[in-house]
């Protein structure tokens, strides 16, 4: 096409936060780079309220709400992935009808794709335009899910057979062997989706990943080497903002960044553990305990859990006392605040944090090392487990509370093995500080003009221009 023709890309997210962010913040970094595109993102409308009201509202983008296909009945009770991919198939026919439209006015350049609605490749495939991933999490566990998909798929073995198991495995896109135990529970389970969507992936023009060659170098060398891999373009560090934040929650933001102005320099332990964390009563009591005998000082995202099947968001507790031990907000009050919601970034981003107890979420991590600053992993779920290990054994940039985790599992942690992760996280002469350190200059670096994810942001945007 000629250099000055205009095209559209169209974004097609999974509809909840963290998912419809990614998407949004590529759609915008793609504008940015190159004003001959324009954007339209199609919506998806889910059952139930997923939070991302407030990141529909972007003036430089056209949403687009689809209309769900319930020809068929009521959705089937499925497990994710398969549920999630249902779902968006569910909306197929509506998103054919909008692309089609479009395309009749217009040049489409590429539709992009949530990795759980690959279903919308086949759409793309129908009216010959490109399509493109884009993977809110980062190259390696990518990688996890291609190998893992092969050792079943051309290696014979059975993935549930390493359900439990001590069993570790060579994943091309991790340094170190991977233990199943690590691995997402999806895998496991052979009614999940997992291998549909890992063989359906592989469709694709490409995959964009939230990622940046400095921080994830060995995983995305692994792929490019891999002709059964779509080319990968690592484009990141994209991170969130502040459109989540209401009128209360701004004077919620104020108030905590007045108490850490308070605090010395990389001195707090911030605890969050993303829009779906929250543990049960007798876990947040040893966490509690832990934090009162470690003496550091502290910043508690504390959330209530809401033990209702389907997509449900822990509340707020209306007296955190509830459930913490007698006496803990007195005696901390000094060193501790307990909040609820947290503007994470701004957090993060305050000089007196000194550490991130994280449930390991690819949002979160990026934000931390964006931030400088280093993280105790403690995954809850889906993939964490697995960035937990990346982060802790490959990168060497968080120390361990307990990298095999589940939430659903009903165990407690301690609050010995909490207390001593937390006093190694807040140690100075942590090596990992340096670390995280040189990695957030390098995050930087990646998106300016010159840099890894600008000059591979370029590279995209040359060739789906060359193939409109």
């Amino acid at each position: 096409m000629a250099d000055d023709e205009k095209a559209s890309l169209v974004f097609i997210p999974f509809p909840v936060v963290s998912h419809l962010v990614a998407a949004v913040k590529t759609a915008e970094l793609l504008a940015a780079h190159d004003g001959r595109l324009s954007i339209t993102v199609l919506v998806m409308s889910m059952p139930t309220d997923t939070k991302i009201s407030s990141y529909i509202k972007n003036p430089q983008i056209n949403f687009v709400q689809l209309e769900q296909d319930v020809s068929n009945g009521t959705e089937a009770i499925m497990k994710p992935p398969k549920s999630m991919m249902h779902f968006a198939g569910r909306h197929r026919d509506s998103a054919r009808a909008v692309v089609s439209e479009m395309k009749r006015s217009g040049k489409v350049a590429g539709i992009f794709v949530d990795i759980v609605c690959v279903a919308m490749i086949d759409v793309a495939k129908e009216l010959n335009i490109s399509s493109y991933i884009f993977f809110a999490s980062g190259a390696a566990i990518l990688g996890l899910t291609f190998d893992l998909q092969s050792l079943q798929d051309d290696g014979g073995r059975n993935l549930a057979e390493f359900e439990g198991s001590d069993e570790v495995v060579s994943i091309s896109s991790y340094v170190n062997p991977v233990p199943a135990r690590v691995w997402p529970e999806s895998v496991f389970d052979g009614e999940s989706g997992f291998l549909e969507l890992s063989r359906k992936a592989r469709e694709a023009d490409g995959i964009l990943i939230n990622t940046f060659l400095e921080f994830e170098s060995y995983a995305i060398g692994s792929t490019y080497a891999n002709e059964r891999i779509p080319m990968f373009y690592p484009i990141g560090p994209i991170i969130g903002d502040r459109r989540d934040e209401n009128d209360e929650n701004q004077h919620r933001r104020g108030e905590m960044m007045r108490w850490l102005d308070g605090q010395p320099d990389s001195s707090v332990v911030f605890l969050c553990f993303g829009s779906t964390g929250a543990f049960r009563a007798e876990q947040v009591v040893e966490i509690a305990k832990a934090l009162e005998q470690s003496g550091e000082r502290f910043l508690w995202s504390l959330r209530k859990p809401i033990f209702e099947g389907g997509f449900a968001f822990p509340t707020e507790y209306e007296n955190p006392g509830e459930v913490l031990p007698v006496g803990f907000l007195e005696r901390t009050a000094g060193v501790g605040k307990v909040i609820g919601w947290a503007p994470q970034v701004a957090v993060l981003s305050h000089p007196s944090v000194g550490g991130f107890v994280s449930h390991c979420g690819w949002n979160s991590i990026l934000e931390s090392v964006c931030c400088g600053v280093p993280m105790a992993a403690w995954p809850l779920g889906a993939e964490q487990q697995t960035n937990a290990f990346q982060l802790v054994k490959d990168i060497g940039i968080a120390v361990e509370i307990k990298m095999d985790y589940r939430k659903n599992s009903g165990e407690i942690v301690a609050k010995n093995i909490i207390e001593k992760a937390i006093k190694q996280l807040m140690d100075p002469t942590n090596k990992i500080r340096v670390r995280v350190r040189e990695l957030k200059e390098k995050s930087t670096r990646a998106l300016v003009e010159g840099g890894s994810s600008y000059n591979c942001l370029g590279l995209l945007i040359h060739n789906f221009f060359m193939s409109c």
